[in-house]
């Protein structure tokens, strides 16, 4: 485990227009009540979370009509300054995609347009110097090709199989460049076995800390920040080494996501 956390840079998008108001995933409920107001104030504990630990917090506003660009791991992939964009699966999703990439082209990215459906840090997540990608329900697997040719990069194929756990970000954590925490039963057995052989001292999730997102968290390396609920893995993490924050984002869990999904890494 790394014994200094590097000062990170995120993306992060304030939930203003937050709602549930369709179901393109198993944790939607449109019938289910909600609250802007407290998922607004959650988010703003989450990022005030990062700010305390001393990483940087850009932000791109929320549009109307688009209640999931909360959601801001989705909306591109960044490594050694280059951006892929994304390709939503769904059409309720599509209009986050362009909004996302003018931001990095704003800002001085250079952006690859995606060439496939491609969920972002959803699905693709930096382990050291490879990329893990996933695939089975959002991501395509040719996407993955175009990952490694973006990036230069090694690109890991994780085949998932539990519709609960429909992005790679639900399922895995990375921890820090040589250690990560994850739910075998949400992958194939092939991918179990890739993990095993890659993470042999990985941290394993229990279900019932999978089933409050616990593993959709943000690591810097040393600081572990993770939904609140998720208390075995929490104490898990603490005996490998880790600090652990727990926040509370519940709100935001209906409609599937969790601190992770609120944070897009931006490496320059």
């Amino acid at each position: 485990m790394t014994t200094t956390a590097p000062t990170r840079r995120y993306l992060m998008c304030r939930p203003t227009h937050f709602a549930v108001t369709y179901r393109i995933n198993p944790w939607m409920d449109p019938t289910a009540p909600y609250d802007t107001a407290l998922a607004v104030s959650q988010w703003e504990n989450l990022r005030q979370t990062f700010l305390d630990l001393g990483h940087t917090v850009d932000l791109i506003e929320g549009l109307p009509g688009l209640p999931d660009m909360v959601f801001a791991a989705n909306g591109a992939t960044v490594v050694d300054g280059k951006v892929l964009a994304v390709q939503f699966r769904d059409a309720e999703r599509a209009d986050e995609a362009p909004a996302y990439a003018a931001w990095f082209a704003g800002n001085g990215f250079e952006v690859f347009e995606s060439k496939h459906t491609n969920e972002g840090e959803g699905d693709i997540l930096l382990a050291g110097d490879v990329l893990l990608a996933g695939t089975g329900f959002r991501t395509s697997h040719a996407a993955h090709a175009q990952t490694q040719e973006v990036f230069g990069r090694p690109v890991i194929t994780l085949q998932l199989v539990d519709p609960a756990y429909y992005h790679l970000d639900t399922a895995l954590c990375v921890l820090d460049e040589r250690n990560i925490a994850y739910l075998p039963s949400a992958f194939s057995p092939g991918s179990q076995a890739v993990l095993r052989r890659l993470f042999p001292d990985a941290v394993i999730a229990t279900p019932a800390d999978a089933e409050v997102l616990g593993l959709n968290a943000v690591s810097d390396g040393r600081t572990v920040v993770l939904p609140v609920q998720a208390t075995a893995l929490t104490a898990a993490l603490q005996a490998a080494g880790y600090a652990t924050i727990g926040v509370d984002v519940s709100e935001l869990r209906k409609a599937g996501g969790g601190p992770k999904c609120c944070t897009l890494e931006v490496r320059a």
